[in-house]
């Protein structure tokens, strides 16, 4: 005896809860640290500039950028903020769309050593916050070989790319460390940067123009396809359960 369409639809939306729950679960969990690129071991490079200051616009809005040093990082993005999710608010109500995505990444020995994996990030509006499980795991992280990355760009190749990172990608950006601000409609705007790897706290994000970036590796690719079609696999089974004969009740 064959299996009845009724129970086919039930296994579908079963099979597809289950998929779309541990391709959430596995498409941000981080790599493990033998699979990192060698350039994510080493310090952030901050550099002198001469740059004058410029002028950019996004959004409708002219911003004024105030280069303080060239800077070059590579690093694996434990947090991510979209400043267009749904959440912020802070970033509308500055009327700030020179800043795109907020990274938080790690390097050095934190990257080398994989302590990251026993450590949980999140990221807010303008913050990234991490936590350990133990004072083990806590006492061997460095905190100063992490860091919140405000990343500006006015450049819609530069902004889709730096939106399609993920949680778990090896990154490297190029650019400059700035100040930037603005004066509209009565309102002035202004955001510093760090200059320096070893503070905390407010104030402590650097806030980079950048000029040029790249994805080296991306980690959780196939759990974000996965989650993708199981998404698309749960929409189909739930239609199909929402028209399925009455007979089959």
């Amino acid at each position: 005896m064959g299996i009845s369409p009724h129970t086919l639809i039930r296994l579908s939306l079963l099979a597809s809860i289950l998929a779309l729950g541990v391709c959430h679960w596995f498409q941000d969990r981080l790599p493990d640290p033998r699979s990192l690129d060698s350039h994510l071991f080493v310090f952030p490079v901050q550099t002198p500039t001469t740059l004058a200051p410029f002028t950019r616009s996004a959004g409708g809005i002219t911003y004024t950028l105030t280069p303080l040093f060239e800077y070059d990082l590579y690093g694996l993005v434990v947090s991510e903020h979209d400043s267009r999710a749904f959440i912020d608010y802070l970033h509308k109500e500055s009327e700030d769309n020179l800043n795109v995505v907020d990274l938080c990444v790690a390097w050095g020995d934190d990257a080398r050593s994989g302590i990251y994996r026993q450590i949980q990030f999140s990221s807010g509006q303008f913050t990234c916050y991490f936590q350990a499980a133990d004072r083990a795991a806590m006492a061997q992280f460095d905190i100063f070989q992490i860091s919140n990355n405000h990343l500006l760009t006015e450049v819609p190749y530069l902004a889709h790319l730096l939106r399609a990172v993920h949680i778990g990608d090896q990154v490297h950006f190029h650019g400059y460390l700035v100040e930037y601000e603005h004066d509209t409609n009565g309102r002035h705007f202004h955001r510093g940067t760090s200059t320096t790897r070893f503070d905390t706290g407010d104030g402590a994000c650097e806030t980079v123009y950048v000029t040029d970036a790249q994805i080296l590796a991306s980690h959780g690719r196939f759990w974000r396809w996965g989650q993708w079609l199981a998404g698309l696999g749960l929409i189909a089974s739930s239609v199909a359960w929402l028209r399925r004969p009455a007979t089959l009740d």
